[in-house]
């Protein structure tokens, strides 16, 4: 028996467990839960985290493959964070726009093809970007549309970014 006032907690598998939070924390804030940071600060972080373990710096990254959803709150958010954490050089495509969102599955199917754009020197396009965001953020940004570019890459960026504020960025190199 509860008594009013008192947390209740419900009977799982392994036994009582506390009851889940309709909240969620990003950044140290606590945001909506399907809203990424308006500036993509934890975004940032994750690119930042991810090149000081690789041990590079911003200007060594020639290609990003963005999750992009095509939100207008997402995208702009994930190119300042790219602007932010890059800077301005890179070429940056969304594979998404071939695939679909697959989910769980999309940041593994992107990785595969960041590194087939490593290993072909070919930045893959952008398909279906006939308008981009007004946002000056994403129209800084230099995004390969329609066709796919040969570059000379020797490291690329894949991000991806989940409902709750989980944000991963992965560092693949040609070495």
């Amino acid at each position: 028996m509860h008594r009013a006032g008192e947390g209740r907690r419900r009977q799982g598998p392994r036994g009582p467990h506390p009851r889940p939070s309709r909240r969620c924390r990003r950044d140290g804030r606590r945001l909506r839960p399907r809203r990424p940071h308006p500036e993509g600060e934890g975004a940032s972080r994750a690119i930042s985290a991810a090149l000081r373990d690789a041990g590079l710096s911003p200007t060594d990254i020639g290609h990003v493959n963005a999750h992009a959803t095509s939100t207008p709150v997402g995208d702009t958010a994930e190119a300042a964070a790219i602007r932010s954490s890059l800077g301005e050089h890179v070429l940056v495509s969304a594979t998404k726009s071939q695939t679909g969102h697959l989910l769980g599955a999309a940041g593994a199917l992107e990785s595969v093809f960041t590194i087939l754009a490593l290993r072909e020197q070919i930045v893959p396009a952008t398909a279906n970007l006939d308008d981009p965001d007004d946002d000056a953020a994403v129209q800084s940004l230099d995004i390969v549309r329609n066709e796919p570019r040969r570059a000379t890459l020797t490291a690329a960026v894949n991000d991806s970014f989940g409902f709750g504020g989980h944000n991963m960025a992965l560092v693949f190199t040609t070495a």
